[in-house]
């Protein structure tokens, strides 16, 4: 038995906690994992395939309850549960966050642990991404707007990029939203552009970088791009910001330059 399938069935069969969520291998690739009894844990996997933002599982009450749970998490979880915490999303006494670094099992034991964690062990920018972003940025403007218009245009509205965000928690969404409709709930181009902007300019200053949004999109649409893009591009414009996200931080001196 692993380091981290000992540890994780200890805290099963100590009652420490309820559940313990990590990956498992799948049929092609790791996938999660939620282990109820010691035994579940000899499933348990930790390498770097395991790509799966677990933290999305941690604001649904209808999965874990209210119980405390422990969740192996890689470097974008760690992030996700430091943003959470900002956000008063969950409650930390109720959550062990462990990950696995070599051969040892980590156990988080404050926000400032977490911190210096992602501080250190950044993993190296995805080039693919910075490739297209700088395709993007020589575009006129004009371009710009018809390469966004031709991608969005084929978006289906499966939601399932929301779905995937461990930082999309809202009760109700705004594209669910009828009185008044501030977003048309069919597939359509305009729709499409008004939905993705909605959607990326909530996350400015919060998303992680996990790229999961991108790898739920059925049509491999460059939805991660679009975030990304328009994170690097407000920070440019309005600076940093305390509790990490765009749409809720002001300032007189804000730039209005962007108003044409």
């Amino acid at each position: 038995m692993s380091k981290l399938s000992e540890k994780t069935a200890a805290l099963l069969s100590e009652g420490t906690v309820k559940m313990i969520i990590g990956y498992e291998q799948g049929t092609e690739r790791p996938r999660p994992a939620f282990c109820h009894t010691p035994e579940d844990c000899t499933r348990l996997i930790f390498n770097d395939a395991c790509k799966n933002n677990l933290a999305v599982y941690l604001t649904k009450k209808e999965i874990i309850g209210e119980d405390k749970i422990g969740i192996v998490g890689n470097y974008f979880v760690i992030k996700t549960v430091i943003q959470l915490d900002r956000e008063n999303q969950i409650n930390l006494e109720n959550l062990v966050l462990m990950t696995v670094d070599g051969d040892d099992v980590f156990t988080f034991g404050s926000i400032e642990e977490m911190q210096q964690y992602v501080d250190t062990h950044e993993p190296a920018p995805n080039e693919k991404v910075l490739a297209a972003i700088e395709k993007i940025d020589k575009m006129s403007r004009e371009e710009r707007w018809t390469y966004w218009k031709d991608q969005l245009s084929k978006c289906v509205r499966c939601y399932a990029c929301r779905a995937a965000c461990p930082l999309c928690y809202c009760n109700r969404c705004i594209t669910e939203v009828n009185c008044p409709q501030w977003i048309e709930p069919w597939s359509a181009p305009l729709s499409n552009m008004e939905w993705q902007i909605n959607r990326i300019m909530h996350m400015s200053g919060r998303c992680v970088g996990c790229g999961e949004c991108a790898a739920a999109c059925p049509l491999d649409l460059p939805i991660g791009i679009l975030t990304k893009k328009m994170g690097i591009d407000v920070k440019n414009t309005f600076g940093g910001w305390k509790d990490g996200s765009a749409l809720s931080t002001y300032s007189a001196d804000d730039k209005e330059n962007f108003i044409k």
